[in-house]
């Protein structure tokens, strides 16, 4: 009985993501953190998968960091997301994939709205008009880009030149994974697994050869939090729940982290530098820190993209050890080329922190 009432649980948490046809937006911030792994998850889709997605450059941020803010209301947000749909209606298109979980929340908020009041589509409809003069249909399906990657991972792993395993011992990388709140925790029913237990990262580690790493804080706020963050004399509590993610996966020795938010995989980044630089502690080997790495960024590098294609000399953490530890091949002179082999510029290294 308590088997069958799991089963039954699971099943309400699994999601039906269609095969094709999708239009995409970006995320905001995405775009200036990492903004290869946004152009990786086209090229996997496109040129691996043969896929069907299509953007337009007339996209706009969905207004969520403003309305999470309290710097614009409902209204004005709902109408924002009003206009990428209508965007998608005008491209002849109903599967409406987001590249933000942060987005993704707010388009399962709204949609969830208008559902229950469907008087308030009504004057978001009228807004729309008269404002932008457009219309639009509710998307068929709304999926988080991360679900795409999840349905395909079998597709990707199929087509993988290196595997999440160190090919010293040929054992799998330890790997944590972890889900960004908008994705899992606002509306657990929208999400692979709910919030307990999403898998959508955690079956793309497995299916590329990773070993998924439990610890006590797995399911903790990265500490970005919006107003933890953006108003600058509450800093202090995003590096603390940072601090206190690392610590709780300290002892189980993980090689590299995976995320589906760009704040988390911001964060958690980032902060490993700040932990150093004040404490002089480091959470990798010999040094170094545990690299974090988006979705995208881990698909790439198992179907053997170019680690500086993918943008990962953009990290805060080296990621040299973890391609070592797995075999990936790479030129080490080539991390900061831009455009024509021409040299950027190499950046001023940390005292605390090692970096290749």
């Amino acid at each position: 009985m308590i088997k069958e009432g799991k089963v039954k649980i699971w099943s309400d948490y699994q999601k039906e993501i269609p095969d094709d046809h999708w239009f995409y937006v970006r995320s905001c911030i995405r775009q200036n953190f990492f903004p290869a792994a946004e152009v990786t998850f086209l090229k996997i889709l496109r040129e691996e998968l043969g896929k069907d997605i299509y953007e337009t450059p007339r996209h706009t941020t969905c207004g969520g960091i403003a309305y999470h803010l309290e710097c614009i209301p409902q209204e004005t947000q709902m109408t924002i997301i009003a206009r990428q749909f209508a965007l998608m209606t005008e491209a002849g298109y109903e599967n409406y994939t987001c590249s933000c979980v942060t987005s993704f929340g707010l388009y399962s908020e709204t949609l969830e709205t208008w559902h229950e009041m469907p008087e308030v589509e009504a004057k978001i409809r009228e807004n729309l008009w008269k404002s932008c003069r457009m219309e639009f249909k509710v998307p068929k399906y709304l999926a988080h880009t991360s679900d795409l990657f999840y349905k395909f991972r079998n597709d990707i792993s199929a087509k993988a030149k290196y595997r999440l395993v160190n090919k010293e011992t040929g054992e799998p990388l330890k790997v944590v994974e972890h889900i960004g709140c908008h994705y899992a925790k606002m509306f657990p029913s929208k999400g692979v697994g709910g919030a307990e237990y999403p898998y959508v990262l955690a079956g793309m580690a497995e299916s590329w050869g990773g070993n998924i790493i439990d610890y006590p804080e797995r399911r903790h706020c990265c500490g970005y939090g919006f107003r933890q963050y953006h108003v600058k004399a509450n800093r202090g509590y995003s590096l603390s729940n940072s601090y206190k993610k690392f610590e709780s996966m300290e002892p189980y020795h993980p090689d590299m982290i995976i995320t589906n938010c760009p704040g988390c995989h911001y964060f958690m980044d980032r902060w490993q530098y700040v932990i150093a630089e004040q404490t002089r502690k480091t959470y990798g080997q010999n040094g170094y820190g545990i690299p974090v790495f988006t979705y995208e960024e881990v698909a790439g590098l198992t179907l053997g993209y170019n680690p500086w294609d993918l943008g990962l000399q953009t990290h805060q953490v080296a990621v040299e050890p973890l391609l070592d530890k797995i075999g990936i091949e790479y030129n080490a002179s080539e991390k900061y080329l831009g455009t024509g082999g021409k040299l950027i510029c190499t950046p001023e290294f940390p005292m605390s922190i090692k970096c290749c």
